[in-house]
């Protein structure tokens, strides 16, 4: 029997301990500029943007959050036939867990390979809401998923190489990111109206109310509705609104049982 809350505990404290080694050795390279366009100011040091690199604590506190309501479920529901088994959902905890450290390798350092980590973290998270959508609404199995998921994650990586600025979104490897989510939305909506198995339908209402949200304060922050020299940054807010929709979508995942 996996054990969520120590698997995601272990990959919490392992990438945070070697991202500030990352850091603090310069492995990650030289300050390119990589994430200033997200408003804040630069400052020497060891973190160059302190709320948006901090604020990334989020996505550490919601994968372990996901992980502690995972084993609840795994321990005091052991016969109930969940459609998430407690394997994925550990999986998907360690995922939301490496969005932290991801995103704020980009901006502690604001470098070339901190920037790659974050648009990985994003693609890996993405691809998760993606290939497990469809693996339920074409009714196949754990090697499907797999298979999916690492086509997803891929196909980002390939559409972020890309080098001209798209609309809106200005960077290739967003638009991967986006569109993988509105899939994600279209099959789960499409899930629930095919009916063959039971879900708390609100949680996923709040996972997309989060995102939205997030969404429209990232537009805003990115047009100069912002202080450079404020703790109070948008793309900060981003940060823990996106780890809240990514808790409340696996709520939504953790209530779904097959119907007879």
């Amino acid at each position: 029997m996996p054990r969520p809350l120590i698997t995601t505990a272990g990959v919490a404290v392992g990438s945070t301990a070697l991202l500030a080694v990352a850091v603090a050795q310069g492995w990650l390279g030289p300050d390119v500029g990589r994430g200033a366009n997200f408003c804040e100011r630069a400052y020497d040091g060891a973190i160059s943007q302190p709320a948006n690199t901090l604020s990334n604590l989020g996505f550490v506190v919601a994968g372990l959050l996901v992980a502690r309501h995972a084993q609840r479920r795994a321990t005091e529901h052991p016969g109930v036939e969940h459609v998430m088994s407690t394997t994925v959902a550990t999986f998907y905890a360690c995922v939301v867990v490496l969005l932290g450290p991801g995103s704020a390798a980009m901006h502690a350092t604001q470098s070339e390979w901190g920037g790659h980590l974050d648009m990985l973290s994003m693609y890996l998270i993405a691809g998760f809401a993606a290939a497990w959508a469809w693996v339920r609404w074409t009714r196949r199995g754990t090697a499907s998923f797999v298979t999916a998921y690492v086509v997803c994650v891929a196909a980002c990586e390939l559409v972020g190489l890309w080098p001209d600025p798209v609309p809106v979104v200005h960077y290739s490897g967003n638009l991967a990111f986006g569109v993988l989510l509105v899939v994600a939305v279209v099959l789960e909506t499409a899930l629930w109206r095919r009916g063959e198995t039971s879900r708390v339908f609100r949680h996923g209402v709040v996972a997309l109310a989060s995102m939205l949200v997030a969404f429209t304060i990232w537009l805003l922050s990115n047009a100069g509705w912002c202080d450079p020299d404020s703790l109070l940054q948008g793309h900060a807010a981003w940060h823990l609104l996106c780890a809240v929709s990514a808790y409340w979508l696996y709520r939504l995942y953790a209530s779904e049982r097959t119907t007879r």
